[in-house]
């Protein structure tokens, strides 16, 4: 695909945005040609920046998270956000063709990390992940060490073989109900799985609903889905799907770099044939068939080198990278601290700003030691304005669904099916 004159317009639009700049990038090893790499920086400047690195692969950062960095710099913080190469401002080569699939790599994308620090002048800088950025930042960590001055990483990815983890806490919670809060919806999960309504789509959806809303609302859901009443499922499960897998130029566009996850973090896994296997769902969803090659580090083996103070945020309700998870790059990385934030979900960044921003704050003040000892009241800051009205929508909307009678949700879901 070449930029056409729309997105010719969107692309000038950002780059005449205060702070954003492009560094000079090869499109990929061995290869003379070169693209414009785009980043953000906003915030007071200072000598050891912050680089936030989203989630995805897919998430931009130029255009999607205006609102963050607003917030960032607010707080006195000086911030630099990348747009992923094959992904936004950093889509296209010099001719405005889409990258090739070789330029699309997890370590370029992490050598790309230092080139903006270089661009910027920052010998060091602060490295917060989330989700699969997690997985960037250690590998700066990894490639690029001496431009590492302290690290967050938000709901980590720690490698490809996450995904027993993942099976095991989907499982655990949502099919088993061994924690308390999911006690009373597991059984019902386990009769929507048996009669069918929950596909594995559907129990990713499930999980989502679960991280980020929590048990009442998703309860609610699920009550509508036994009475046969789907409305609200179906048009949660449409709005995931325009959130997470259909490209949205500028904000979300998985579509080139999608098979960096399935090819470098086996997103794909092989399924293991029992319910609620989120590699089932990862294979739904993917663009392209991929199956996994090999990751590009070792990051078990790296992280005990890692000589900087590194924060590790884990959601008490995240199923997507789970504490065990997180516990264990805990154990790898010497002095880490763990902040469990019990009611939150997956990415802190994106659902509990205030708290990460916090965080992120003791962090450049050299205080990551008291950070463990304020997880409750970190865990108690509101989640951002979006958040709070996305859960209150569903909350009532379950309620409206709910009042009516079972013919009017039975005649809107042939509407919108």
């Amino acid at each position: 695909m070449t930029m056409n004159a729309k997105r010719r317009r969107a692309h000038d639009k950002l780059a005449a945005l205060p702070g954003v700049g492009s560094v000079r990038r090869p499109v990929a090893p061995g290869r003379d040609d070169e693209f414009d790499l785009f980043y953000a920086r906003s915030g007071p400047r200072s000598t050891t920046p912050v680089v936030i690195i989203p989630g995805g692969p897919g998430a931009a950062s130029v255009g999607l998270y205006r609102g963050l960095r607003r917030h960032a710099a607010a707080r006195g913080l000086d911030v630099i956000m990348i747009d992923h190469r094959g992904v936004g401002m950093s889509r296209h080569d010099d001719d405005g063709a889409d990258l090739p699939p070789e330029a699309l790599t997890i370590d370029q994308a992490v050598n790309d990390v230092a080139a903006v620090l270089d661009d910027a002048g920052a010998d060091k800088a602060v490295i917060y992940g989330t989700s699969y950025g997690t997985y960037l930042a250690a590998g700066v960590g990894a490639r690029h060490p001496d431009r590492v001055q302290a690290m967050v990483l938000d709901s980590p990815v720690l490698s490809a073989r996450d995904i027993d983890a993942v099976r095991d806490e989907t499982r655990r919670v949502l099919w088993d109900g061994a924690v308390p809060e999911a006690a009373d919806l597991a059984p019902k999960v386990r009769k929507l799985v048996g009669d069918g309504v929950l596909t594995p789509a559907a129990g990713q959806l499930t999980a989502a609903v679960y991280g980020l809303a929590g048990p009442t609302v998703l309860t609610r859901q699920l009550d509508l889905l036994l009475q046969g009443r789907h409305v609200l499922w179906t048009l949660l499960n449409r709005a995931s799907q325009l959130m997470f897998e259909r490209k949205t130029p500028y904000r979300n566009e998985p579509d080139l770099v999608g098979r960096i996850g399935f090819r470098e973090l086996n997103y794909g896994a092989t399924p293991d044939g029992k319910p609620l296997d989120p590699a089932v769902a990862f294979r739904e969803m993917a663009v392209e068939s991929v199956e996994f090659e090999a990751e590009p580090y070792d990051l078990a083996a790296e992280m005990p080198k890692f000589s900087w103070p590194t924060v590790v945020i884990s959601g008490g309700r995240d199923l997507i990278t789970p504490r065990s998870v997180a516990e264990k790059i805990v154990s790898l990385i010497p002095g880490a601290v763990l902040v469990e934030l019990a009611t939150a979900g997956h990415s802190a960044i994106d659902s509990r700003e205030r708290a990460a921003l916090d965080i992120l704050e003791a962090t450049c003040a050299g205080t990551t030691a008291s950070l463990p000892a304020r997880a409750k009241e970190l865990d108690a800051k509101p989640p951002g304005l979006g958040v709070r009205l996305l859960v209150g929508a569903l909350g009532a909307a379950a309620v409206v669904e709910s009042a009516l009678p079972a013919a009017i949700p039975r005649a809107l879901q042939r509407v919108t099916s």
